[in-house]
């Protein structure tokens, strides 16, 4: 292959533990380079590129397959979910938006990741020897690589993904500004008419078990345009409804769909910006599903006062579309393995030649295990591992409290205050600022955590680091719930309860961001199915609550309504400081969490010993590093 010696060499990403992809007859000796070489790379991320060369020069031959399945070419038949072990091991590459759950377990997605001067690295050899496969990659400064695009047009792909996600976040609140009125037109109850918030966030919680992992194999374009236009047509059945059940499955289809970009959006984001630039493009993405629910019913209240409740579909409708026609026709496949692979099918069309392939046309996890993969680990992670229960735990709390707040408010200071639909959703306004300060500040927390992870000189730092601004910021729920609780008196002033917004606001974002990167730290390459597990039971826990919510109002009374919300969140605040002091002891004991390599312990721990003998190592290290 030319230009070996000067392109990277593939290295093995997997959801488990590493494993060697060559024959029987190398077995032995490439299993122990392999693991040696990823070790180093844990203990120390800094050398990452000098081990990789000295691996392509001690290894000229190429790697094989065991035995390829004809139908499929995939490099072997795996168990994903009964693999001997599922502990997860540190990759300083890691990257979630990768493959990893499509993929089978010896896959090589330095492909992904690396651009080459030929656009290609050497492949697997096929049984027979007579086929040498040559993975297409990007080449240098490659202007289909989404991350060589310009910044001005990146920015532009940015701020479209990041409001498709603010107006899906909006179409799950309009509605509430006006349940009344749905109620009325239909003579239903106030519950059912609640249902059209409850079902429509049910979707959320379904649709990220299939259009996350269809994007893995179609790209997100493949998923954005259908699903965007799909939302957009089963609006107008809401919109136009002549009963109350036409209404009520337009939006739980609507919910499912919409979830789609709200999956995706975030990894579009990781397709567009290298790792060191993305502090202020994921700021502003983190605010988009907190600032919509905000947004919804002020902007709902006044228009359901003057055009009355069906213009709140039509609006959502309206926005939904010009969403539509810009992704769909101002944005092109951000997904590198998608764009690789139509890349790799060309070549083999013009060439003639066969063995131009990425890791998705030999390499794929067969069915069977893509499925158990996809629907049941996030279940298994869910109910086996406590850090992904009580987190999931505690962002299902936060979410339930901002689609709470669509009933409470309208209590408050519709019922208690005497304000109209449009005025009450003025007072969602110190909630939206809340979040948005608090997303300007999220620059300001990844700043603190690289001061943080200095000290480790490369080597992996441990996931708890990323619960420092969580231990800082839980505090600001319970705080703001209860100035909402106490000063919710009929007769006192509106700013109360309203300024308790504010608070609850600005601990969201710290909140979710901490919860969401602990996950990634601790699960590795199984973090997409944490998150998923999380994304899950957070959106049925803030379906099922709005359908209490009066009950519980009516029941306990404005204030002590409030304070048991708020002492549900004092009481989550323990679990950062749960894991801050044995987090360590709990992935020790975890079946799939990391908990640190062996090698790098013994590094950490030669390390401090050596500081003990020389104090001014330290001190010495930092000034290398800075020269």
């Amino acid at each position: 292959m030319d230009s070996q010696e000067n392109e990277k060499p593939p290295r093995s990403s997997t959801e488990g533990p590493v494993t060697s992809n060559n024959n029987n007859n190398n077995t032995n000796n490439n299993n122990d380079n392999s693991s040696s070489n990823y070790n180093d790379n844990s203990n120390n991320i800094s050398s990452h590129n000098s081990h990789h060369v000295s691996r392509t020069n001690t290894n000229n031959h190429l790697a094989q397959y065991e035995s390829i399945r004809p139908a499929s070419l995939a490099r072997r038949p795996t168990n994903a979910l009964s693999r001997s072990s599922t502990k997860e091991t540190a990759d300083p590459e890691l990257d979630i938006n990768l493959p990893y759950r499509t993929l089978s377990q010896g896959a090589d997605l330095s492909e992904y990741i690396h651009e080459t001067p030929t656009g290609q690295i050497p492949g697997p050899v096929d049984p027979s020897g007579e086929r040498h496969y040559k993975l297409v990659t990007f080449t240098e400064g490659d202007p289909e690589n989404p991350k060589n695009w310009s910044k001005a047009y990146k920015w532009y792909c940015t701020m479209v993904v990041a409001a498709t996600c603010f107006v899906v976040a909006f179409s799950s609140s309009v509605v509430t500004a006006d349940i009344a009125g749905v109620d009325d037109t239909f003579h239903v109850s106030e519950e059912v008419g609640l249902l059209t918030v409850s079902l429509f966030v049910v979707g959320f919680g379904v649709g990220p078990m299939f259009f996350a992992p269809l994007s893995e194999i179609y790209g997100r374009q493949a998923i954005y345009a259908p699903t965007l236009l799909f939302a957009v047509i089963f609006v107008v059945p809401g919109a136009v409804a002549q009963n109350v059940g036409t209404i009520l499955v337009a939006r739980a289809i609507d919910g499912i769909a919409f979830s789609a970009p709200m999956t995706l959006v975030g990894g579009t984001l990781a397709d567009l910006w290298k790792a060191e630039e993305r502090g202020i493009p994921m700021a502003a993405f983190s605010a988009a599903p907190f600032i919509g629910p905000a947004i919804g019913p002020l902007a709902g209240g006044f228009l359901s006062d003057a055009s009355g409740w069906r213009w709140l579909y039509w609006i959502h409708m309206i926005m939904a579309g010009v969403m539509w026609l810009l992704i769909t026709f101002t944005m092109p496949e951000t997904y590198a393995p998608t764009i690789l692979a139509r890349r790799a099918k060309k070549l083999r069309k013009e060439t003639g030649d066969p063995d131009w392939v990425t890791e998705q046309d030999i390499d794929k996890r067969p069915m069977s295990d893509r499925l158990r993969v996809f629907l049941i680990r996030p279940f298994q992670l869910l109910f086996t591992e406590l850090i992904v229960l009580l987190m999931s735990l505690y962002m299902s709390v936060l979410y339930g409290l901002l689609y709470m707040f669509f009933v409470a408010y309208p209590i408050i200071f519709q019922e208690g205050k005497g304000f109209s639909a449009g005025i009450t959703g003025l007072m969602f306004i110190p909630l939206a600022i809340g979040v948005v300060l608090s997303a300007v500040c999220a620059p300001l927390v990844n700043t603190h955590y690289k001061k943080l992870i200095a000290k480790y000189h490369g080597r992996m730092p441990p996931p708890e680091l990323r619960l420092v601004p969580m231990m800082a910021s839980c505090w600001f729920i319970p705080i703001g719930l209860f100035i909402f609780a106490w000063s919710s008196y009929p007769e006192i002033s509106y700013w109360g309860p309203m300024m308790g917004g504010f608070a609850v606001g600005f601990g969201f974002i710290f909140l979710y961001n901490s919860a969401n990167n602990y996950l990634v730290d601790t699960y590795q390459h199984a973090a997409a199915s944490a998150l998923a597990a999380k994304t899950c039971i957070r959106s049925f826990w803030g379906a099922g609550v709005v359908l209490f919510t009066n009950q519980m109002y009516d029941t306990l009374g404005y204030q002590w309504a409030s304070s048991l919300l708020a002492f549900i969140g004092l009481g989550c605040c323990a679990i950062p400081f749960l894991f801050w002091f044995f987090g360590e002891k709990i992935r020790q004991r975890s079946k799939y969490a990391y908990s640190g390599d062996d090698e790098q312990k013994e590094e950490q721990a030669v390390d401090n010993s050596s500081s003990e003998e020389n104090p001014n190592q330290d001190d010495e290290e930092a000034q290398r590093r800075n020269a």
